[in-house]
């Protein structure tokens, strides 16, 4: 198996990885690199530079029954047999592969979505964090003993077990961990997956597919085809034989995926789109909140589905913090992903570059006051990659586009208010409710935000803070469904009554 030859300090950039090589990526089913059955490949790229970094098969229709077929066979076969503290221990050998090899993961993730290294190098503890917690919870979820009330002797227990084959669906905007997200959970349980990665950054997932394997997955447990929603991923959806999918995305490929998911009743978990409120107060410790508040949006390139773009702050400091704000935005270094030093990286795609820079446009035009950014970059050093700069926007009101919808780009939207309930009313007036930021020296006022605000985390002086036990998901259009926490894992179990009639 290849083994990581990079090594490389904490400071420095990001080297090229070694499965990087040139040759064309395959799938992965049945513990077997494959191409497509329709020989078809696409490529992928570097948004930094956009030179071409693989040849990748092109996963469709057929590919993905061939998955599902071998994910049916493993669920069915000796993985079944497996016992709980089996799963545990390949669990742990995968974290420890992922550990040894991480310089290189992340380094993929860095040259084919273009996240800064900084960013895809602290993910370790939260990744690694996840395996292990995980393997954790493969031998201590358990069913329970339930007194009845009927009369005679009757004994009545519950028994938890693996829903089944599991179609794991991603996005773009961090390979590695969302590829953990849904592995994770179905090898501590006992499911069996097909993992359908994103065309725009399919190289992690692959990777990963390698170390499965080497951790002693059989073959089938975890499958891995690249392709497009519009093919592979509405397959995997509609697939009869599938139990599961799980589901990150956004909201408008969410409702196609229940659609598809109706043919056989299909279990379903959404982590979807976000349009998140983060609420300053002017009794904010303001030193903390102005970089917590840029870096809820900035972080990512605003890629992140729970990215604090709605920025409330309280009319007292409204003009003083926003100013501060897009200081901070100005100071911020955009670069490639793969220098150290960068902050900002590059948006995924062309695609995803024309619609940001279409919202900036909107922006103005509706009014909005543009403090600093507001641009696509094209100077030397930016033109051939999708850079657009950290931008801010004042003035703005509650009906803007800017204000409504999600831009998944370095965009903020300021807007002013009075007071607490004005506040609590206009952060919720979304059709999202993914995440939230409160920033306030009052304890009581915290407390009243964190109950009064619909979403499904809400973050109190700090934003974005995850760990592997506490939950996280959306209230509304957000999705439904838990993933990290003890709630994760139920998602991939089926709770079976049993009843003996003991007389």
């Amino acid at each position: 198996m290849r083994r990581s030859k990079l090594m490389v300090m904490d400071n420095a950039g990001a080297v090229r990885p070694d499965f990087i090589d040139g040759k064309r990526k395959r799938l992965l089913i049945n513990g077997q690199w494959v191409e497509a059955a329709s020989g078809k490949t696409f490529e992928t790229s570097d948004p930094a530079t956009g030179e071409v970094l693989a040849q990748v098969a092109e996963g469709d229709s057929a590919d993905i029954d061939r998955a599902v077929t071998a994910a049916r066979q493993a669920f069915n076969g000796p993985w079944s047999k497996w016992t709980p503290a089996d799963r545990q221990m390949v669990l742990l050998r995968l974290a420890d592969l992922i550990d040894r090899n991480f310089e290189e993961l992340a380094a993929l993730d860095t040259f084919d979505m273009g996240a800064p290294i900084s960013r895809t190098r602290a993910s370790r503890h939260r990744v690694l964090g996840m395996l292990r917690y995980y393997a954790s919870q493969a031998v201590t979820k358990c069913g329970e003993t339930i007194p009845n009330s009927l009369g005679g002797d009757y004994f009545s227990y519950t028994l938890k077990e693996p829903v089944g084959v599991v179609g794991a669906i991603i996005p773009w905007n961090s390979p590695l961990t969302a590829s953990i997200w849904k592995i994770g959970p179905a090898l501590a349980t006992g499911c069996t997956v097909v993992l359908k990665p994103s065309e725009l950054a399919p190289l992690t997932p692959l990777r990963l597919g390698e170390l499965c394997l080497e951790a002693g997955v059989p073959p089938g447990v975890i499958n891995v085809v690249p392709g497009f929603g519009a093919t592979a991923g509405s397959a995997l959806a509609r697939h009869m034989d599938v139990d599961k999918v799980a589901f990150t995305g956004s909201e408008a490929t969410g409702r196609k995926i229940v659609e598809g998911s109706a043919g056989n009743l299909k279990r379903l978990s959404l982590e979807l789109g976000g349009k998140s409120p983060d609420i300053v107060f002017s009794d904010a410790d303001l030193d903390a909140a102005v970089p917590g508040a840029a870096m809820a949006v900035f972080s990512n390139s605003g890629q992140i589905c729970s990215a604090g773009t709605r920025l409330f702050v309280e009319q007292g400091i409204y003009e003083e913090f926003v100013s501060r704000v897009a200081q901070f935005a100005e100071q911020l270094k955009v670069g490639k992903g793969a220098d150290s030093e960068t902050q900002v990286g590059p948006l995924v795609s062309g695609d995803q570059l024309e619609k940001v820079v279409g919202y900036l446009d909107v922006g103005v035009e509706q009014g909005a006051r543009c403090l600093t950014g507001g641009r696509r970059l094209v100077e030397s050093g930016y033109e051939d990659g999708h850079f657009v700069s950290p931008t801010v926007f004042a003035d703005v009101r509650d009906d803007m586009r800017i204000a409504r919808e999600e831009i998944f780009g370095p965009v903020i939207s300021a807007i002013p208010f009075k007071d607490i309930d004005e506040v609590v009313e206009r952060g919720n007036a979304t059709s999202f409710g993914l995440g939230s930021g409160v920033w306030t020296r009052d304890l009581g006022k915290a407390h009243r935000l964190a109950k009064a605000i619909r979403a499904g985390s809400v973050w109190v002086n700090c934003y974005q803070a995850m760990d592997p036990a506490v939950p996280f998901g959306g209230y509304k259009q957000s999705g439904y469904g838990r993933e990290s926490g003890s709630q994760h894992i139920d998602e991939y179990l089926n709770v079976k009554a049993v009843w003996i009639k003991t007389d």
